[in-house]
């Protein structure tokens, strides 16, 4: 089977758009319109994560802070806190607001998706990929829209880079130098921003040094690694002023870590291969996948097998002709192996084990790959159709294309679930709503709670109200922006926001005694709002 790239070509240098184009800009749309609709409603939820990128954006647009990561680690990068804050200095602090440059991140990631696609492989095929990412589970939609870091910037990134390696290789870039430097810039950034891409910047820097292979041993070679220092910098100056045990490969091999045996490697493919694929493309709800939507996982390794071996014999029959006629099937194998490595690393990990549906957030940079996991059934299913294989070809044709209409037809009803049940979201972020509102009218300023609960509060009220966080004991949790913790510490009166009948609840009162009807200000949202006569501080 021959990979085809006819028309493709010819299509992409007409000024207007043809009919694939056509449909795929419309289904982009829908795509965006869709996750538009979303952020209006706060859909998926906000969380405490989310609002610590979002108070990095309020103290950036107000020049408090330049962050280089999380606030309490070393290994996330802010670009997103960086890329809300113009927009939080001129509307306020808000989760619509906080979320509306990821969904252009978001756009941008269709669009050059369908660019590359068209390039390397067809453009039907193009548009129906650019079908299925507009498509979207909680899972999906989560990895997309919500400021936790990292993954909706990186994407882009390394498929912009993959493009400029093509169009360096085919000659159709007329400032070469500016390409270069900036597909290094590029790569700098990413590395910055999520350390999860790390494989696919492997395989887009060998492919640019094989498609401008030349270029690469003059000025345009120190021009790209200039661009890298530039957008790795605050990484690496970060890294060099941290503390000992506090860089970012230290931390990393911390968070890796688990205690007690690993897992062993059965239990791995489970929770990387039949729960973390299937999640990560779209294909089950965020509870978890049921044994009937689990089939990708098992497909999916097959798939990128017949992918490679399909990029490998394209590149042999191109034996002797220039890079410009060879750089497609390498660049499909780039997407190939970029996968291949992610998903090892992946099942390698005992979070496949310990979490598998919440880690199945690291896989979200596969989409990168779908097109080439895809095409070798697409390929089947056209030759089937066209009438140009056998009896056997077309039976491989024909489940080929079942195969595809099913994947459709499943992310299709898997979108429609989730759609269906948004209201639980929208209840959650209504409560918390009102939880910020009640604290705001009791007029406290500094606030114990929970983690889930802190710094989702402070940034809903501006920093009117701050809240440190306590463990159900009473005693300090994960308090990410130590100014907080302090600045509650030296209120004389701090207040407390607990869940009620929490562990944390239950311990304040019975600290309090006979006072802690008396000290509660409010019980709203599933929540007490204590502000008892001294403090409260048991871990003194």
């Amino acid at each position: 089977m021959v990979v085809s790239t006819s028309g493709s070509q010819d299509h992409a240098e007409r000024p207007r758009l043809d009919r694939p184009a056509l449909v795929a800009l419309l289904l982009g749309a829908v795509g965006v319109g869709y996750r538009l609709v979303l952020t209006l409603l706060t859909v998926p939820p906000s969380n405490s994560d989310e609002a610590t990128f979002g108070l990095a954006a309020l103290h950036i647009a107000a020049g408090r802070e330049r962050p280089v990561f999380l606030y309490g680690q070393h290994y996330m990068g802010m670009a997103e806190a960086y890329l809300a804050a113009p927009l939080v200095a001129l509307a306020g602090p808000s989760w619509p607001v906080l979320r509306l440059p990821l969904l252009a991140l978001y756009a941008l990631f269709l669009w050059l998706s369908y660019r590359l696609t068209r390039r390397l492989y067809s453009p039907w095929f193009a548009t129906f990929v650019v079908g299925l990412l507009a498509l979207g589970t909680e899972r999906v939609v989560r990895d997309q829209l919500t400021v936790v870091g990292g993954r909706p910037e990186v994407k882009p990134a390394v498929l912009a880079m993959l493009l400029i390696a093509v169009a360096l290789a085919e000659d159709r870039v007329r400032h070469r130098w500016a390409a270069i430097s900036l597909a290094g810039l590029l790569a700098g950034l990413a590395l910055w921003s999520d350390w999860l891409i790390v494989p696919y910047l492997a395989v887009a820097g060998l492919l640019l040094l094989y498609a401008a292979r030349r270029d690469l041993l003059g000025w345009p070679g120190l021009l790209l690694v200039a661009g890298f220092a530039v957008g790795v910098a605050p990484m690496i100056w970060d890294n060099l002023v941290a503390p000992p045990g506090s860089d970012s490969l230290s931390v990393l091999r911390e968070v890796s870590a688990t205690a007690g045996p690993p897992p062993p490697w059965s239990a791995r493919v489970r929770g990387g291969l039949l729960e973390g694929v299937p999640l990560a493309s779209g294909l089950c709800p965020i509870t978890g996948c049921a044994r009937w939507q689990e089939w990708f996982g098992l497909l999916y390794p097959v798939l990128l097998a017949v992918a490679g071996l399909l990029a490998l014999v394209a590149y042999r029959r191109t034996a002797g002709l220039p890079t410009a006629r060879r750089v497609r099937p390498v660049a499909q194998l780039a997407l190939v192996v970029g996968a291949a490595l992610t998903l090892l690393a992946y099942v390698r990990s005992p979070l496949t084990v310990t979490d598998p549906l919440g880690n199945a957030r690291y896989l979200s940079v596969l989409q990168i790959s779908l097109p080439a996991v895809l095409w070798p059934l697409w390929a089947a299913a056209v030759a089937c159709w066209r009438g140009t294989v056998g009896a056997a070809g077309r039976l491989a044709g024909a489940t080929a294309t079942a195969v595809l209409a099913g994947l459709a037809a499943t992310a299709v009803v898997a979108t429609g679930l989730f759609l269906t049940g948004t209201e639980a979201a929208q209840d959650e972020e209504r409560q918390a709503r009102e939880l910020a509102d009640a604290v705001r009218r009791t007029g406290l300023r500094e606030v114990y709670g929970d983690y889930w609960t802190c710094n989702r509060l402070t940034f809903a009220t501006d920093e009117r109200v701050v809240c440190a966080v306590l463990k159900g004991a009473l005693t300090p949790g994960q308090n990410r922006y130590q100014p907080y913790w302090d600045q509650v510490g030296r209120a004389e009166r701090p207040g407390y926001v607990l869940a009620v009948d929490s562990a944390a609840d239950r311990r304040l009162r019975r600290l309090l005694a006979e006072q802690a009807d008396a000290a509660t200000l409010a019980e709203v949202a599933g929540y007490r709002v204590y502000h008892p006569p001294t403090a409260v501080r048991p871990w003194r």
